[in-house]
Protein backbone atom coordinates (compact mmCIF):
# COMPACT_ATOMS: atom_id res chain seq x y z
CA UNK A 1 0.00 0.00 0.00
CA UNK A 2 1.20 3.54 -0.23
CA UNK A 3 2.99 5.12 2.45
CA UNK A 4 1.88 7.31 4.89
CA UNK A 5 0.14 10.69 4.26
CA UNK A 6 -2.87 13.03 4.61
CA UNK A 7 -6.31 12.31 3.68
CA UNK A 8 -7.93 15.00 1.49
CA UNK A 9 -11.58 15.43 0.53
CA UNK A 10 -11.53 16.74 -2.52
CA UNK A 11 -15.53 17.93 -2.89
CA UNK A 12 -16.51 21.31 -1.64
CA UNK A 13 -12.44 22.00 -0.67
CA UNK A 14 -11.05 25.97 -1.27
CA UNK A 15 -7.44 25.66 -1.48
CA UNK A 16 -4.91 28.65 -1.70
CA UNK A 17 -2.32 27.02 -3.81
CA UNK A 18 -1.82 27.80 -8.18
CA UNK A 19 -4.28 25.33 -9.72
CA UNK A 20 -3.50 23.44 -13.20
CA UNK A 21 -6.52 21.61 -13.29
CA UNK A 22 -9.91 22.52 -11.12
CA UNK A 23 -12.38 19.30 -12.40
CA UNK A 24 -15.83 19.54 -11.18
CA UNK A 25 -19.00 17.25 -11.35
CA UNK A 26 -16.93 15.30 -14.57
CA UNK A 27 -19.32 12.76 -15.95
CA UNK A 28 -18.76 10.90 -19.34
CA UNK A 29 -21.31 8.07 -20.48
CA UNK A 30 -20.35 6.10 -24.21
CA UNK A 31 -23.30 5.15 -25.74
CA UNK A 32 -22.48 1.01 -27.44
CA UNK A 33 -26.20 0.94 -29.19
CA UNK A 34 -28.87 0.44 -26.21
CA UNK A 35 -25.95 -0.24 -23.56
CA UNK A 36 -24.80 3.09 -22.14
CA UNK A 37 -21.45 2.89 -20.19
CA UNK A 38 -20.68 4.97 -17.39
CA UNK A 39 -16.72 5.73 -17.57
CA UNK A 40 -17.03 8.66 -15.33
CA UNK A 41 -19.63 9.72 -12.73
CA UNK A 42 -19.31 13.53 -11.22
CA UNK A 43 -15.46 13.57 -10.22
CA UNK A 44 -14.52 16.62 -8.38
CA UNK A 45 -10.95 17.26 -7.89
CA UNK A 46 -8.00 19.78 -7.74
CA UNK A 47 -4.40 19.12 -9.14
CA UNK A 48 -2.06 22.34 -8.01
CA UNK A 49 0.26 23.31 -10.10
CA UNK A 50 3.96 21.49 -10.16
CA UNK A 51 2.83 18.24 -8.15
CA UNK A 52 3.32 14.64 -8.91
CA UNK A 53 0.70 12.94 -9.33
CA UNK A 54 -0.38 9.60 -9.35
CA UNK A 55 -4.11 8.22 -10.33
CA UNK A 56 -4.59 4.77 -9.21
CA UNK A 57 -6.99 1.74 -9.97
CA UNK A 58 -8.16 -1.54 -11.36
CA UNK A 59 -8.87 -1.15 -15.31
CA UNK A 60 -11.76 0.07 -15.95
CA UNK A 61 -11.75 2.47 -12.92
CA UNK A 62 -12.37 5.81 -14.79
CA UNK A 63 -8.50 6.64 -15.40
CA UNK A 64 -7.56 6.94 -18.92
CA UNK A 65 -11.02 8.28 -19.43
CA UNK A 66 -10.42 11.04 -17.16
CA UNK A 67 -6.70 11.44 -18.58
CA UNK A 68 -7.66 12.25 -22.03
CA UNK A 69 -10.63 14.89 -20.86
CA UNK A 70 -8.27 16.63 -19.34
CA UNK A 71 -5.70 16.54 -21.57
CA UNK A 72 -8.23 17.72 -24.20
CA UNK A 73 -8.73 14.64 -26.40
CA UNK A 74 -11.84 13.99 -25.51
CA UNK A 75 -14.77 15.63 -24.68
CA UNK A 76 -16.86 15.08 -21.25
CA UNK A 77 -20.77 14.31 -21.43
CA UNK A 78 -21.33 16.89 -18.15
CA UNK A 79 -19.12 18.79 -15.61
CA UNK A 80 -16.13 20.96 -16.43
CA UNK A 81 -12.28 21.21 -16.70
CA UNK A 82 -10.74 24.18 -16.00
CA UNK A 83 -7.00 24.88 -16.75
CA UNK A 84 -5.41 27.83 -15.12
CA UNK A 85 -8.86 29.26 -14.98
CA UNK A 86 -9.93 28.64 -18.65
CA UNK A 87 -12.99 26.31 -18.72
CA UNK A 88 -11.70 23.61 -21.56
CA UNK A 89 -15.02 23.34 -23.10
CA UNK A 90 -15.47 26.45 -24.17
CA UNK A 91 -12.39 25.58 -26.35
CA UNK A 92 -13.78 25.50 -30.06
CA UNK A 93 -11.93 22.31 -31.61
CA UNK A 94 -8.88 24.31 -33.34
CA UNK A 95 -8.23 26.27 -29.90
CA UNK A 96 -8.53 22.31 -28.18
CA UNK A 97 -6.01 21.83 -30.51
CA UNK A 98 -3.89 24.48 -29.88
CA UNK A 99 -4.08 23.89 -25.74
CA UNK A 100 -2.53 20.28 -26.21
CA UNK A 101 0.28 21.69 -28.77
CA UNK A 102 0.94 24.84 -26.59
CA UNK A 103 0.38 23.21 -22.95
CA UNK A 104 0.34 19.20 -22.76
CA UNK A 105 2.73 16.53 -22.77
CA UNK A 106 1.38 12.90 -23.94
CA UNK A 107 3.14 10.02 -23.21
CA UNK A 108 1.31 5.82 -23.59
CA UNK A 109 2.76 2.76 -22.86
CA UNK A 110 3.69 2.14 -26.21
CA UNK A 111 6.24 4.57 -26.99
CA UNK A 112 5.06 5.05 -30.56
CA UNK A 113 8.69 6.58 -32.31
CA UNK A 114 9.23 6.45 -36.10
CA UNK A 115 11.38 3.29 -36.48
CA UNK A 116 13.27 5.29 -39.44
CA UNK A 117 14.33 8.13 -37.63
CA UNK A 118 17.15 8.62 -34.69
CA UNK A 119 16.04 9.27 -30.89
CA UNK A 120 17.39 12.91 -31.95
CA UNK A 121 15.24 13.21 -35.06
CA UNK A 122 12.36 11.53 -33.28
CA UNK A 123 12.28 14.17 -30.38
CA UNK A 124 12.92 16.63 -33.41
CA UNK A 125 9.80 16.39 -34.82
CA UNK A 126 7.81 17.81 -31.86
CA UNK A 127 10.08 20.47 -31.08
CA UNK A 128 9.38 21.91 -34.82
CA UNK A 129 5.54 22.68 -34.00
CA UNK A 130 6.27 23.80 -30.46
CA UNK A 131 6.32 27.79 -29.57
CA UNK A 132 9.36 27.73 -27.20
CA UNK A 133 10.91 24.16 -28.15
CA UNK A 134 14.08 23.10 -26.58
CA UNK A 135 16.38 21.32 -28.65
CA UNK A 136 16.52 17.96 -29.47
CA UNK A 137 19.94 17.50 -27.60
CA UNK A 138 18.83 19.63 -24.41
CA UNK A 139 15.63 17.41 -23.97
CA UNK A 140 17.40 13.75 -24.83
CA UNK A 141 20.23 15.18 -22.39
CA UNK A 142 17.32 15.40 -19.68
CA UNK A 143 16.19 11.47 -19.82
CA UNK A 144 20.46 10.43 -19.87
CA UNK A 145 20.58 9.41 -24.05
CA UNK A 146 23.18 11.90 -24.67
CA UNK A 147 25.19 9.36 -25.90
CA UNK A 148 22.62 7.53 -27.87
CA UNK A 149 21.02 10.41 -29.76
CA UNK A 150 21.84 8.89 -33.22
CA UNK A 151 21.15 5.63 -32.49
CA UNK A 152 17.60 4.33 -33.94
CA UNK A 153 14.55 2.84 -32.44
CA UNK A 154 15.69 -0.51 -32.97
CA UNK A 155 19.34 -0.18 -31.35
CA UNK A 156 17.42 0.89 -27.98
CA UNK A 157 16.23 -1.35 -25.30
CA UNK A 158 12.57 -0.74 -24.43
CA UNK A 159 13.03 1.70 -21.34
CA UNK A 160 15.35 3.94 -23.53
CA UNK A 161 13.23 3.85 -26.31
CA UNK A 162 10.35 4.90 -23.51
CA UNK A 163 13.08 7.86 -22.19
CA UNK A 164 13.13 8.88 -26.39
CA UNK A 165 8.71 8.90 -26.05
CA UNK A 166 9.96 11.61 -23.00
CA UNK A 167 11.84 13.74 -24.11
CA UNK A 168 9.80 14.03 -27.53
CA UNK A 169 7.11 14.77 -24.91
CA UNK A 170 8.81 17.30 -23.10
CA UNK A 171 11.01 19.25 -26.33
CA UNK A 172 7.97 21.43 -26.31
CA UNK A 173 8.29 22.67 -22.13
CA UNK A 174 4.80 21.99 -22.03
CA UNK A 175 2.88 22.65 -17.97
CA UNK A 176 0.96 19.63 -18.03
CA UNK A 177 2.76 16.18 -18.96
CA UNK A 178 -0.21 13.18 -19.15
CA UNK A 179 1.40 9.60 -18.53
CA UNK A 180 -1.16 6.55 -19.30
CA UNK A 181 0.61 3.31 -17.70
CA UNK A 182 4.11 4.78 -18.88
CA UNK A 183 6.35 1.90 -17.62
CA UNK A 184 3.16 -0.90 -18.32
CA UNK A 185 5.31 -2.95 -20.80
CA UNK A 186 8.49 -2.68 -18.83
CA UNK A 187 10.14 -4.72 -16.05
CA UNK A 188 11.27 -2.84 -12.51
CA UNK A 189 15.01 -1.86 -13.20
CA UNK A 190 13.59 -0.55 -16.85
CA UNK A 191 10.60 1.27 -15.21
CA UNK A 192 12.74 2.85 -12.72
CA UNK A 193 14.74 4.42 -15.02
CA UNK A 194 12.07 5.77 -16.82
CA UNK A 195 10.13 7.02 -13.67
CA UNK A 196 13.84 8.36 -12.66
CA UNK A 197 13.29 10.19 -16.01
CA UNK A 198 9.66 11.56 -15.19
CA UNK A 199 10.66 12.76 -11.44
CA UNK A 200 13.47 14.96 -12.81
CA UNK A 201 11.42 16.48 -15.20
CA UNK A 202 8.92 17.41 -12.66
CA UNK A 203 11.85 18.52 -10.55
CA UNK A 204 13.78 20.59 -13.18
CA UNK A 205 11.00 22.20 -15.06
CA UNK A 206 8.03 22.60 -12.36
CA UNK A 207 6.10 20.49 -14.86
CA UNK A 208 2.60 19.15 -13.54
CA UNK A 209 3.19 14.99 -14.36
CA UNK A 210 -0.06 13.10 -13.97
CA UNK A 211 0.60 9.23 -13.88
CA UNK A 212 -1.97 6.53 -14.59
CA UNK A 213 -1.13 3.25 -13.25
CA UNK A 214 -2.45 0.40 -11.45
CA UNK A 215 0.57 -0.32 -9.77
CA UNK A 216 -0.03 0.68 -6.26
CA UNK A 217 4.04 0.60 -5.56
CA UNK A 218 4.20 3.86 -8.04
CA UNK A 219 2.14 6.07 -5.69
CA UNK A 220 4.69 6.01 -3.17
CA UNK A 221 6.87 8.36 -4.91
CA UNK A 222 3.44 10.66 -6.02
CA UNK A 223 3.12 14.09 -4.14
CA UNK A 224 -0.46 13.47 -4.42
CA UNK A 225 -2.15 10.30 -5.09
CA UNK A 226 -5.80 9.99 -6.66
CA UNK A 227 -7.62 6.50 -6.14
CA UNK A 228 -10.33 5.98 -8.51
CA UNK A 229 -13.10 3.08 -9.02
CA UNK A 230 -16.04 2.83 -10.94
CA UNK A 231 -15.44 6.13 -12.37
CA UNK A 232 -15.73 7.87 -9.15
CA UNK A 233 -13.13 9.27 -6.85
CA UNK A 234 -13.01 7.21 -3.81
CA UNK A 235 -9.28 9.20 -2.47
CA UNK A 236 -7.36 12.12 -3.00
CA UNK A 237 -4.29 11.56 -0.74
CA UNK A 238 -1.45 14.11 -0.24
CA UNK A 239 2.08 12.07 0.31
CA UNK A 240 4.27 13.74 2.96
CA UNK A 241 7.70 11.91 2.31
CA UNK A 242 7.52 10.98 -1.28
CA UNK A 243 10.15 8.04 -2.14
CA UNK A 244 12.75 7.99 -4.87
CA UNK A 245 12.27 5.79 -7.87
CA UNK A 246 15.01 4.28 -6.78
CA UNK A 247 13.95 2.88 -3.57
CA UNK A 248 10.60 1.48 -5.28
CA UNK A 249 10.35 -2.27 -5.19
CA UNK A 250 7.75 -4.34 -7.09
Amino acid sequence: MPGAGTVIESEGRSRSEDLTFSIRGLTKVYHMGETSVHALRGVDLDLPAGEFVVLLGPSGSGKSTLLNIVGGLDRPTDGTVSFRGRTLGDLSEGALTRFRRDHVGFIFQFYNLMPSLTARENVGLVAELARNPMTPEEALALVGLTDWMDHFPAQLSGGQQQRVAVARAVAKRPEVLLCDEPTGALDSETGISVLEALTGINRELGTTTIVITHNVVIADMADRVVTIADGVVHEVRQNDSPKKPSELAW
